[in-house]
């Protein structure tokens, strides 16, 4: 079968190798893609949907996998669809889930699921009134799409006005901000595979969002995932029971049936797990470790979810341990420089390309997300040995990661 996956980052990158491995698929075409990705893959600009539609009509293509948010919350997938062309994505309804917090949390609430009680501030004089009076610390975050640098952790008051008022002047505030409790215990992302007639589970990941080690510094889009996370499969049965099956439900009873992949983003408390957020696609840099141990053809999972086979699909996954570790820009996630030449030797480890482009002398970075190094081994030890062996040897000037993925202690306190 002929793939085109929609995007640009590692994720999608990892989405392809993906794709690769498995025997259904024969042909793979990324659109825009990166130079790091052209290495491997046919990469080509497609200049938006209407072109995205001729270009599958003209040769055939089987699958359009949408990669990032974007095109979901623009209604690429329903346009595909209308056109009769088979697409791995959630209807633009569906992908409310994501695009609209207060649609999620309004959700939630009505059924029953555990996620941080809230309050939506709709302008900045009620915002002032509001974190004058509330507990901190608090969560702040804009309503629509910011990606992934919409959250912000405020301990204090001043704190929390300058970045309400940093949310407001984006343009993601969309219905306005929301303050949400500030959960304790221990993060984890699952993702649901969803058809109409079922869906499954993926192995647990965890991701690492803030810029620095032992958690400190502004949030970004992600500096690195670990996979599995055996303390949270415990856990699962719950998730499914009463997170996964009442929302999936609800969506059903709305008119807007939710299929394609899910991403749970989970706070384990005391009280059980909660919902910190939905993403309405793989998250990034999750993928880069979870996709690896996929032991199913991944074209087989595809089919089973936009052909409503899922209770048919054995869904198998190795017997290994994944760590991935991003590498960005300095001055990442603000202002960062752009063009920097780098060389990778060989390694042991994948690369997962992001911002990145050609040059007359080689790739040279052009983003604040650069690429992500994956390792995979039969103990999580082994695996970050082997990450971090590999990363420290790329020829990177002034290279920023984080040294401490995969040392989490995930224990409630």
């Amino acid at each position: 079968m002929k793939v085109l996956i929609i995007g640009s980052g590692g994720r999608e990158h990892a989405i392809a190798d993906a794709f690769s491995r498995g025997n259904k698929t024969k042909e793979i075409i990324i659109s825009p893609g990166n130079a790091g990705m052209a290495e491997d893959f046919r990469c080509l600009p497609l200049s938006g949907p209407d072109e995205i539609v001729e270009f599958c009509q003209a040769e055939t293509v089987d699958m359009v996998f949408i990669g990032p948010e974007q095109p979901i919350k623009d209604g690429l997938s329903d346009l595909l669809r209308a056109e009769g062309i088979r697409v791995l994505a959630p209807s633009q309804a569906a992908g409310r889930l994501e695009t609209s917090k207060v649609f999620a949390k309004q959700l939630m609430l009505a059924n029953q699921v555990p996620t941080a009680g809230y309050s939506l501030l709709r302008d900045e004089v009620q915002a002032r009134d509001f974190l004058a009076k509330c507990s901190y610390p608090i969560v702040l975050k804009a309503d629509g799409l910011a990606a992934g640098k919409g959250v912000i952790i405020c301990s204090n008051e001043p704190e929390a006005i300058q970045a309400c008022a940093s949310l407001f002047r984006q343009s993601a505030g969309e219905s306005g901000v929301l303050a949400e409790e500030y959960l304790q215990g221990w993060e984890v992302s699952l993702f649901a595979f969803c058809a109409k007639d079922a869906f499954q589970t993926s192995l647990f990941a965890q991701d690492h969002k803030q810029l620095y080690d032992q958690d400190r510094g502004p949030n970004t889009g992600g500096m690195g995932a670990v996979c599995p996370i055996p303390e949270a499969e415990k856990y699962r049965q719950e998730i499914e029971e009463k997170i996964l099956a009442p929302v999936l439900d609800a969506m059903r009873e709305l008119g807007c049936p939710y299929e394609g992949v899910l991403y749970l983003g989970l706070m384990i408390t005391s009280q059980g797990p909660k919902v910190v957020e939905f993403n309405c696609r793989f998250g990034d840099p999750e993928t880069q470790a979870l996709l690896p141990l996929l032991k199913t053809d991944f074209m087989e999972l595809c089919l089973a979810i936009t052909d409503g086979r899922m209770k048919e699909l054995k869904l198998a996954w190795m017997n290994k341990a994944a760590v991935a570790v991003v590498l960005v820009a300095p001055g990442y996630p603000s202002a960062y420089k752009k063009g920097i030449k780098f060389h990778i030797p060989r390694m042991s480890s994948k690369v997962f390309f992001s911002g990145v482009k050609s040059s007359r002398n080689g790739l040279v970075s052009w983003g604040g997300r650069i690429l992500t190094v994956m390792n995979m081994a039969d103990t999580l030890e082994q695996a970050k040995t082997a990450v971090y062996r590999d990363i420290k040897s790329i020829d990177f000037p002034d290279k920023v990661y984080r040294t401490d993925i995969g040392l989490r202690k995930n224990i409630l306190t």
